[in-house]
């Protein structure tokens, strides 16, 4: 009788790490869908500025404008950078895919072979300078572009 109930106790501790396991997965990969940019936050958008200025401006330009041409492939056959202001399609894209994108890269996220210039920052940025660098950006926008942009993140939670 002690082996058995030894091994009921055992089995329902294994139960209760399974769910336990799985609850935590589940708030994990709804907080990841849940993000918001914080550009409304001063000091998040000021560290963001600086990060863009350090990582993001030599291929996107200082001013968010992109690259040249960048509707047009390079010579590598591969997309230059595009512009992060209203004239771009970064607006185009819920938070959980622009975090993404800087994450792990663009080909790392598009998959299928793609090939891009955009490396993922994973092993440079944390997660709250990615944020930080997104909200500055987003920040930049018009009020009409934020409001849709905003719009379209709460249609993809």
């Amino acid at each position: 009788m002690g082996k058995d109930m030894t091994r009921y106790k055992l089995g329902v501790m294994a139960a209760c790490l399974l769910l336990l396991s799985g609850a935590i997965w589940k708030l994990a990969d709804t907080a990841s869908h849940a993000l918001q940019l914080p550009y409304g936050d001063a000091q998040n958008v000021a560290r963001g500025e600086i990060l863009y200025a350090d990582y993001c401006a030599s291929c996107h330009g200082a001013n968010l404008q992109g690259a040249d041409n960048w509707r047009q492939r390079d010579v590598d056959g591969r997309m230059p950078a595009p512009p992060h202001d209203a004239t771009g399609h970064t607006w185009h894209h819920p938070d959980a895919v622009l975090f993404r994108l800087t994450k792990l890269g663009s080909a790392a996220v598009v998959g299928q072979g793609y090939e891009s210039n955009m490396p993922g920052f994973e092993d440079i940025l944390s997660d709250q300078e990615i944020f930080d660098v997104l909200g500055y950006i987003k920040s930049t926008w018009p009020e009409e572009i934020i409001e849709m942009h905003n719009g379209m993140n709460a249609n993809a939670n």
